[in-house]
Protein backbone atom coordinates (compact mmCIF):
# COMPACT_ATOMS: atom_id res chain seq x y z
CA UNK A 1 0.00 0.00 0.00
CA UNK A 2 2.64 2.43 1.15
CA UNK A 3 4.59 1.48 -2.38
CA UNK A 4 1.63 2.28 -4.47
CA UNK A 5 1.37 5.51 -2.40
CA UNK A 6 4.99 6.10 -3.03
CA UNK A 7 4.65 4.83 -6.77
CA UNK A 8 1.99 7.87 -7.41
CA UNK A 9 4.06 10.58 -5.58
CA UNK A 10 6.75 9.75 -7.78
CA UNK A 11 4.60 10.12 -10.96
CA UNK A 12 2.42 13.07 -9.55
CA UNK A 13 6.25 14.41 -8.89
CA UNK A 14 7.24 13.91 -12.78
CA UNK A 15 4.11 15.18 -14.24
CA UNK A 16 4.83 18.47 -12.43
CA UNK A 17 8.68 18.60 -13.87
CA UNK A 18 7.45 17.71 -17.18
CA UNK A 19 4.54 20.01 -16.95
CA UNK A 20 6.53 23.03 -15.71
CA UNK A 21 9.40 22.41 -18.37
CA UNK A 22 9.55 25.00 -21.34
CA UNK A 23 8.18 23.50 -25.02
CA UNK A 24 12.16 24.16 -25.89
CA UNK A 25 13.77 22.18 -23.08
CA UNK A 26 11.65 19.53 -24.16
CA UNK A 27 12.37 19.25 -27.83
CA UNK A 28 16.43 19.25 -26.50
CA UNK A 29 15.60 16.11 -24.37
CA UNK A 30 13.18 14.24 -26.81
CA UNK A 31 15.90 15.17 -30.01
CA UNK A 32 18.88 13.83 -27.26
CA UNK A 33 17.27 10.97 -26.89
CA UNK A 34 16.44 9.51 -30.14
CA UNK A 35 19.85 10.92 -31.25
CA UNK A 36 21.64 9.13 -28.68
CA UNK A 37 19.88 5.84 -29.16
CA UNK A 38 19.35 5.84 -33.01
CA UNK A 39 23.98 6.53 -33.24
CA UNK A 40 24.07 3.23 -30.81
CA UNK A 41 22.46 1.34 -33.24
CA UNK A 42 24.07 1.59 -36.47
CA UNK A 43 27.43 2.33 -34.43
CA UNK A 44 29.31 -0.72 -36.14
CA UNK A 45 28.60 0.47 -39.54
CA UNK A 46 29.34 3.39 -38.85
CA UNK A 47 32.86 2.15 -38.11
CA UNK A 48 33.33 0.54 -41.18
CA UNK A 49 32.25 3.26 -43.32
CA UNK A 50 34.81 5.86 -41.81
CA UNK A 51 37.58 3.31 -43.05
CA UNK A 52 36.50 2.54 -45.84
CA UNK A 53 35.91 6.84 -46.56
CA UNK A 54 39.72 7.35 -45.01
CA UNK A 55 41.23 4.90 -47.41
CA UNK A 56 42.40 2.49 -45.03
CA UNK A 57 43.37 -0.23 -47.81
CA UNK A 58 42.90 -2.96 -45.78
CA UNK A 59 39.60 -3.15 -45.27
CA UNK A 60 38.59 -2.06 -48.99
CA UNK A 61 40.10 -4.59 -50.00
CA UNK A 62 37.85 -6.80 -48.39
CA UNK A 63 34.95 -5.31 -48.10
CA UNK A 64 31.66 -4.97 -46.15
CA UNK A 65 31.62 -8.48 -44.22
CA UNK A 66 35.10 -9.43 -44.75
CA UNK A 67 36.13 -5.89 -42.81
CA UNK A 68 32.99 -7.68 -40.12
CA UNK A 69 35.52 -10.32 -39.66
CA UNK A 70 38.60 -8.63 -39.65
CA UNK A 71 37.25 -6.17 -36.62
CA UNK A 72 36.29 -8.75 -34.60
CA UNK A 73 39.20 -10.66 -35.20
CA UNK A 74 41.64 -8.06 -34.29
CA UNK A 75 39.84 -5.47 -31.71
CA UNK A 76 37.35 -7.91 -30.73
CA UNK A 77 33.17 -6.70 -29.61
CA UNK A 78 33.86 -3.37 -28.52
CA UNK A 79 36.24 -2.85 -32.10
CA UNK A 80 32.72 -2.01 -33.32
CA UNK A 81 32.45 0.40 -31.34
CA UNK A 82 36.18 2.60 -31.18
CA UNK A 83 35.06 5.64 -31.31
CA UNK A 84 31.65 5.39 -30.38
CA UNK A 85 31.70 7.01 -26.90
CA UNK A 86 32.71 10.33 -28.77
CA UNK A 87 29.89 9.65 -31.08
CA UNK A 88 27.46 9.38 -28.76
CA UNK A 89 29.06 12.67 -26.70
CA UNK A 90 28.65 14.23 -29.94
CA UNK A 91 25.14 13.02 -31.39
CA UNK A 92 23.01 14.01 -27.86
CA UNK A 93 23.81 17.76 -28.19
CA UNK A 94 24.07 17.89 -31.54
CA UNK A 95 20.40 15.89 -32.79
CA UNK A 96 19.35 17.81 -29.37
CA UNK A 97 20.04 21.18 -31.25
CA UNK A 98 19.21 19.87 -34.27
CA UNK A 99 15.51 18.79 -33.69
CA UNK A 100 14.71 21.73 -31.00
CA UNK A 101 16.66 24.70 -33.67
CA UNK A 102 14.48 23.02 -36.59
CA UNK A 103 11.09 23.16 -34.19
CA UNK A 104 12.33 26.89 -33.26
CA UNK A 105 13.54 28.09 -36.77
CA UNK A 106 10.15 26.91 -38.26
CA UNK A 107 7.93 28.72 -35.52
CA UNK A 108 9.90 31.89 -36.37
CA UNK A 109 9.75 31.77 -40.02
CA UNK A 110 6.06 31.29 -39.62
CA UNK A 111 5.83 34.52 -37.37
CA UNK A 112 7.94 36.25 -38.91
CA UNK A 113 6.77 35.85 -43.01
CA UNK A 114 3.03 34.43 -42.19
CA UNK A 115 3.03 34.87 -46.60
CA UNK A 116 5.31 31.63 -46.65
CA UNK A 117 2.85 29.03 -45.91
CA UNK A 118 3.80 25.82 -44.05
CA UNK A 119 4.85 23.64 -47.01
CA UNK A 120 7.45 21.81 -47.75
CA UNK A 121 9.70 25.10 -48.48
CA UNK A 122 9.39 26.22 -45.16
CA UNK A 123 10.47 22.43 -43.72
CA UNK A 124 13.68 22.48 -46.35
CA UNK A 125 14.76 26.09 -44.88
CA UNK A 126 14.21 25.46 -41.73
CA UNK A 127 16.02 21.96 -41.34
CA UNK A 128 18.98 22.90 -43.69
CA UNK A 129 19.56 25.89 -40.60
CA UNK A 130 18.99 23.82 -37.55
CA UNK A 131 21.43 21.51 -39.22
CA UNK A 132 24.33 24.07 -39.36
CA UNK A 133 23.38 25.74 -35.99
CA UNK A 134 24.03 21.82 -34.84
CA UNK A 135 27.33 21.23 -36.75
CA UNK A 136 29.03 24.18 -35.40
CA UNK A 137 28.18 23.53 -31.72
CA UNK A 138 29.08 20.07 -32.07
CA UNK A 139 31.65 19.88 -34.62
CA UNK A 140 35.26 19.12 -32.54
CA UNK A 141 33.38 16.21 -30.76
CA UNK A 142 32.77 14.54 -34.80
CA UNK A 143 36.71 15.63 -35.16
CA UNK A 144 37.45 13.28 -32.14
CA UNK A 145 35.25 10.46 -33.27
CA UNK A 146 36.77 10.37 -36.71
CA UNK A 147 40.10 10.27 -35.13
CA UNK A 148 39.20 7.40 -32.69
CA UNK A 149 37.11 5.47 -35.29
CA UNK A 150 40.22 5.84 -37.92
CA UNK A 151 42.84 4.30 -35.17
CA UNK A 152 43.17 0.61 -35.67
CA UNK A 153 45.01 -0.73 -32.07
CA UNK A 154 45.12 -4.87 -31.16
CA UNK A 155 42.79 -5.81 -28.62
CA UNK A 156 45.24 -6.45 -25.40
CA UNK A 157 43.19 -9.68 -24.96
CA UNK A 158 43.35 -10.49 -28.46
CA UNK A 159 46.67 -11.77 -29.20
CA UNK A 160 47.17 -10.50 -32.71
CA UNK A 161 49.94 -11.06 -35.38
CA UNK A 162 50.37 -8.35 -37.32
CA UNK A 163 48.04 -5.44 -36.38
CA UNK A 164 49.31 -2.19 -37.67
CA UNK A 165 48.71 0.67 -35.55
CA UNK A 166 48.39 4.07 -36.88
CA UNK A 167 51.26 6.56 -36.27
CA UNK A 168 49.22 8.58 -33.32
CA UNK A 169 47.50 6.67 -30.54
CA UNK A 170 45.11 8.61 -28.58
CA UNK A 171 43.90 6.85 -25.40
CA UNK A 172 40.47 8.36 -25.45
CA UNK A 173 38.41 11.21 -26.11
CA UNK A 174 39.82 14.01 -23.70
CA UNK A 175 43.21 12.86 -24.45
CA UNK A 176 42.37 13.56 -28.42
CA UNK A 177 40.93 16.71 -27.73
CA UNK A 178 44.23 17.70 -26.07
CA UNK A 179 46.41 16.73 -28.29
CA UNK A 180 44.19 17.69 -31.51
CA UNK A 181 44.41 21.19 -29.50
CA UNK A 182 48.02 21.44 -29.12
CA UNK A 183 49.18 20.49 -32.47
CA UNK A 184 46.74 22.79 -33.97
CA UNK A 185 44.63 25.02 -31.84
CA UNK A 186 41.00 25.78 -32.17
CA UNK A 187 41.67 25.60 -36.12
CA UNK A 188 42.32 22.24 -35.79
CA UNK A 189 39.49 21.28 -33.73
CA UNK A 190 37.27 22.61 -36.92
CA UNK A 191 39.67 20.77 -39.96
CA UNK A 192 37.13 19.67 -42.19
CA UNK A 193 34.38 21.93 -41.23
CA UNK A 194 33.71 23.60 -44.33
CA UNK A 195 32.22 20.60 -46.28
CA UNK A 196 30.54 19.49 -43.09
CA UNK A 197 28.83 22.97 -43.63
CA UNK A 198 28.09 22.67 -46.94
CA UNK A 199 26.94 18.87 -46.67
CA UNK A 200 24.86 19.64 -43.84
CA UNK A 201 22.72 22.58 -45.47
CA UNK A 202 20.96 20.49 -48.32
CA UNK A 203 21.30 17.05 -46.47
CA UNK A 204 19.67 18.59 -43.37
CA UNK A 205 17.20 20.78 -45.40
CA UNK A 206 16.52 17.79 -47.79
CA UNK A 207 15.67 15.06 -44.67
CA UNK A 208 13.56 17.01 -42.97
CA UNK A 209 11.58 18.07 -46.25
CA UNK A 210 11.43 14.45 -47.66
CA UNK A 211 10.11 13.31 -44.56
CA UNK A 212 7.61 16.06 -43.92
CA UNK A 213 6.37 15.73 -47.08
CA UNK A 214 5.88 12.18 -47.67
CA UNK A 215 3.81 12.20 -44.14
CA UNK A 216 1.53 14.83 -46.27
CA UNK A 217 0.50 12.14 -48.51
CA UNK A 218 -0.24 9.62 -46.21
CA UNK A 219 -3.92 9.41 -45.22
CA UNK A 220 -5.01 11.19 -41.90
CA UNK A 221 -5.31 7.83 -39.91
CA UNK A 222 -2.24 6.22 -40.74
CA UNK A 223 0.16 9.49 -40.12
CA UNK A 224 0.66 8.12 -36.42
CA UNK A 225 1.89 4.61 -37.19
CA UNK A 226 4.94 3.92 -35.66
CA UNK A 227 5.75 2.14 -39.24
CA UNK A 228 4.41 4.61 -41.78
CA UNK A 229 7.05 6.98 -39.57
CA UNK A 230 9.79 4.36 -39.88
CA UNK A 231 9.38 4.25 -43.66
CA UNK A 232 9.10 7.89 -44.54
CA UNK A 233 12.31 8.11 -42.45
CA UNK A 234 14.09 5.58 -44.01
CA UNK A 235 13.18 7.08 -47.84
CA UNK A 236 14.02 11.01 -46.44
CA UNK A 237 17.76 9.50 -45.29
CA UNK A 238 18.43 7.77 -48.71
CA UNK A 239 17.70 10.63 -50.60
CA UNK A 240 19.05 13.28 -48.66
CA UNK A 241 22.49 10.90 -48.39
CA UNK A 242 22.40 10.47 -51.56
CA UNK A 243 22.47 13.88 -53.04
CA UNK A 244 25.34 14.97 -50.71
CA UNK A 245 27.74 12.26 -49.34
CA UNK A 246 31.14 13.22 -51.67
CA UNK A 247 30.80 16.08 -48.97
CA UNK A 248 31.07 13.45 -46.39
CA UNK A 249 34.13 11.94 -48.07
CA UNK A 250 35.91 15.38 -48.50
CA UNK A 251 35.12 15.70 -44.26
CA UNK A 252 36.58 12.05 -43.23
CA UNK A 253 39.91 12.48 -44.96
CA UNK A 254 40.21 16.46 -43.84
CA UNK A 255 39.99 15.29 -40.14
CA UNK A 256 42.47 12.71 -40.47
CA UNK A 257 45.02 14.06 -42.86
CA UNK A 258 47.70 14.33 -39.96
CA UNK A 259 46.80 11.11 -38.72
CA UNK A 260 47.62 9.50 -42.40
CA UNK A 261 50.83 11.45 -42.34
CA UNK A 262 52.12 14.52 -41.35
CA UNK A 263 54.54 14.94 -44.10
CA UNK A 264 51.98 15.55 -46.91
CA UNK A 265 51.11 18.87 -47.75
CA UNK A 266 47.68 20.33 -46.26
CA UNK A 267 44.52 20.05 -47.97
CA UNK A 268 43.44 23.26 -47.92
CA UNK A 269 40.09 23.86 -49.00
CA UNK A 270 36.83 21.74 -49.60
CA UNK A 271 37.28 22.11 -53.51
CA UNK A 272 40.90 21.33 -53.56
CA UNK A 273 40.10 18.16 -51.77
CA UNK A 274 37.15 17.36 -53.68
CA UNK A 275 39.34 17.68 -56.93
CA UNK A 276 42.28 15.61 -55.33
CA UNK A 277 40.21 12.74 -54.25
CA UNK A 278 38.68 12.54 -58.07
CA UNK A 279 42.17 13.16 -59.24
CA UNK A 280 43.99 11.06 -57.64
CA UNK A 281 41.84 8.18 -55.93
CA UNK A 282 39.07 8.03 -58.52
CA UNK A 283 35.68 9.70 -58.65
CA UNK A 284 34.17 6.03 -56.82
CA UNK A 285 36.12 7.32 -53.85
CA UNK A 286 33.72 10.26 -53.84
CA UNK A 287 31.38 7.61 -53.07
CA UNK A 288 33.01 5.12 -50.92
CA UNK A 289 31.22 3.45 -48.07
CA UNK A 290 28.24 4.43 -49.23
CA UNK A 291 26.66 1.33 -49.46
CA UNK A 292 27.25 0.66 -46.06
CA UNK A 293 25.73 3.88 -45.51
CA UNK A 294 22.48 3.21 -46.97
CA UNK A 295 22.38 0.53 -44.24
CA UNK A 296 23.17 2.61 -41.57
CA UNK A 297 21.03 5.58 -42.97
CA UNK A 298 17.78 3.60 -42.67
CA UNK A 299 17.58 2.37 -39.31
CA UNK A 300 19.28 5.58 -38.20
CA UNK A 301 17.25 8.35 -39.61
CA UNK A 302 13.66 6.11 -39.32
CA UNK A 303 14.54 4.83 -35.12
CA UNK A 304 15.90 9.06 -34.81
CA UNK A 305 12.11 10.67 -36.33
CA UNK A 306 10.13 7.45 -34.10
CA UNK A 307 11.99 7.99 -31.27
CA UNK A 308 11.62 11.63 -31.66
CA UNK A 309 8.00 11.23 -31.90
CA UNK A 310 7.54 8.98 -29.06
CA UNK A 311 9.70 11.04 -27.22
CA UNK A 312 7.28 14.34 -27.55
CA UNK A 313 4.50 12.61 -27.24
CA UNK A 314 5.85 10.98 -23.83
CA UNK A 315 6.95 14.70 -22.69
CA UNK A 316 3.65 16.42 -23.75
CA UNK A 317 4.99 18.42 -26.37
CA UNK A 318 2.33 20.42 -28.00
CA UNK A 319 1.61 19.70 -31.94
CA UNK A 320 3.25 22.25 -34.18
CA UNK A 321 -0.11 23.55 -34.75
CA UNK A 322 -0.95 24.14 -31.57
CA UNK A 323 2.65 25.63 -30.52
CA UNK A 324 2.34 28.07 -33.33
CA UNK A 325 -0.96 29.49 -32.58
CA UNK A 326 -0.54 29.91 -28.73
CA UNK A 327 2.22 32.15 -29.74
CA UNK A 328 0.17 33.92 -32.32
CA UNK A 329 -2.41 34.22 -29.32
CA UNK A 330 1.00 35.34 -26.89
CA UNK A 331 2.07 38.39 -29.89
CA UNK A 332 -1.17 39.34 -29.93
CA UNK A 333 -1.88 39.93 -26.60
CA UNK A 334 1.47 41.59 -26.14
CA UNK A 335 1.73 43.74 -29.09
CA UNK A 336 -1.88 44.13 -30.65
CA UNK A 337 -1.16 47.51 -32.06
CA UNK A 338 1.72 45.58 -34.58
CA UNK A 339 -0.92 43.05 -35.86
CA UNK A 340 -2.97 46.17 -37.24
CA UNK A 341 -0.44 48.71 -38.42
Amino acid sequence: MAKKREEREMNTYLDGIIEAMPVFAKELIAGGVAGGVAKTVVAPLERIKILFQTRRAEYQSIGLFGSIKKIAKTEGPLGFYRGNGASVARIIPYAALHYMTYEQYRRWIILTFPDVGRGPGLDLVAGSFAGGTAVLFTYPLDLVRTKLAYQVVGSPKLNVQGVVSTGQIYKGILDCFSKTYREAGLRGLYRGVAPSLYGIFPYAGLKFYFYEEMKRHVPQEHRKSIMVKLVCGSVAGLLGQTFTYPLDVVRRQMQVQRIVSSNSPEMKGTMEVLVMIAQKQGWKQLFSGLSINYLKVVPSVAIGFTVYDVMKSYLRVPSRDEAVTKLVTNKRNTHPSSLHS
